[in-house]
Formats: C-alpha cells, sequence, structure tokens
C-alpha cells in the first residue's frame, strides 16, 4: 500500500525542485530499474504490482495494485513498477577522449535519447549546460532505457569548461564543413546546439572547427535535423 505521505513525495518529485531538495528521483519499469540497481544506485523504495526484484531489501519493496501505481506513475501508460533512488554525487571532468557537450537543449525525450547515443557510441562524459533539462526528469530517465546508469552527465557553465579542456571544439553549423569530407579526430569536444536556436553566441566563439551534415534533397528546403538525430550522425562520423 502506498501512504499519502508518499504519493506526496512521489508525485512532487516530478518537478526539479523537489528532485533536488529530497535527492531523490524515479525511475520507472523493469528494465531501468535493474540498470539502475546493477549499477549500484542506492535504492530508497520500490512499488511494485507483480514483478519480483530479488536482489532487493524486502524492507524497500511494496507490492500495490495497478490502481495505486496510477496515482503514482509520471507516465501517460503506467509500468508495472516504480522505484525512488537516491541522487548519486557528479563525477570529475575527464578531459579526454571525445566528450559531448549539449548548449540548451530543452526536450526531454531528446536528451534522454543523447544519453542512450552516448553508451551506444562509448561517449564516456556528456556535459550539460545549466538550463539543459535535467537528466533526472523522469521523461529523461525513461528515454534512457538505463543508459543513464552508464555515462556521467555533469551540468556545469560551458564557457568556463571549454576552457578548462585542452581538447580541439566541434560545433555543428549548417554552414559548417560537410562532415563526410573530413577525418575526424578520436578526441575532442562536439557541441550539439538548442533544437531552435542551435549555439550560443558566446559558445560560438570558443568553437576551433564548425561541421555540418549536408542536405542531399533536391530542393534543400529542411531547416533542420532533429538535434538527437544530428548526433547520432555526428557520433557515427567521428567513430567510423
Amino acid at each position: 500500500m502506498v501512504s499519502k505521505n508518499q504519493i506526496k513525495l512521489i508525485t512532487s518529485l516530478q518537478q526539479k525542485k523537489y528532485r533536488k531538495q529530497h535527492q531523490l528521483f524515479l525511475a520507472e519499469g523493469k528494465k531501468v530499474i535493474q540498470e539502475l540497481l546493477d549499477a549500484n544506485y542506492e535504492l530508497e523504495v520500490l512499488f511494485s504490482t507483480d514483478v519480483s526484484f530479488p536482489s532487493v531489501d524486502k524492507l524497500k519493496f511494496h507490492t500495490i495494485t495497478e490502481n495505486e501505481l496510477k496515482k503514482i506513475t509520471a507516465l501517460t501508460t503506467p509500468n508495472d513498477c516504480l522505484a525512488l533512488f537516491k541522487i548519486p554525487l557528479e563525477k570529475e571532468l575527464v578531459n579526454s577522449g571525445l566528450v559531448l557537450m549539449l548548449d540548451d537543449v530543452r526536450d526531454p525525450g531528446n536528451l534522454g535519447t543523447i544519453i542512450r547515443l552516448c553508451d551506444w557510441f562509448g561517449i564516456e562524459t556528456l556535459i550539460c549546460s545549466e538550463a539543459t533539462v535535467d537528466v533526472y526528469n523522469p521523461k529523461v530517465v525513461q528515454a534512457t532505457m538505463g543508459s543513464i546508469s552508464r555515462v556521467n552527465v555533469i551540468y556545469a557553465n560551458l564557457i568556463e569548461s571549454l576552457n578548462k579542456i585542452d581538447l580541439p571544439v566541434f560545433g555543428t553549423f549548417m554552414d559548417g564543413e560537410n562532415i563526410y569530407q573530413q577525418k575526424m579526430p578520436n578526441e575532442g569536444v562536439i557541441v550539439m546546439g538548442n533544437e531552435a536556436n542551435g549555439i550560443s553566441k558566446q559558445v560560438e566563439e570558443l568553437i576551433s572547427k564548425r561541421i555540418a551534415i549536408p542536405r542531399f534533397g533536391k530542393l534543400k528546403q529542411t531547416e533542420s535535423l532533429n538535434v538527437a538525430t544530428a548526433t547520432a550522425i555526428i557520433l557515427s562520423e567521428f567513430r567510423r
């Protein structure tokens, strides 16, 4: 059974200020929850309709009804289990290899997908501007499908971060050089911009190489690619 206080706490965690206040975040679905458990995220409590988690402390495991789950889920279609985890401490910035940087990406689905892409392409560090959507937003956590446990996501001032990193900085622009005609290095910072406005002027000044994904359509009237789609293409070319 879920108490009224628990319902109030869980539903409040859909807002960033309460996640920060309680240092807790939501995760839903057996796959995501199991990935977080396997990565040694600290479990606060787990609610489930019928799914068993043998490794979970019985004092932290609670069986609930589907109607109770509907009261606490952040999803339109509830999964069969929901857990609260403690937000871990941010790891230190890694100044080597390929680093991905997001300049004010606002859509939770985009950030979740980008985190999965980082996991797929072996990008260990993802630096997000302070205005980028919160990585512990329930929609972001869900969209990562567990990859959140394997990517170091850091929120920082991008200007300060770029001044600390001794690596070439690649920015994606419509007028950049054709990425398919470039030899991409094994190390560097790749900056992806905001969905509507692209890379900010302040960050643009620190870009050392402007790159672009060329349009091949006959009319070439498509204004831009979705940022997550563009990230997939860019990372693929860097790893090719």
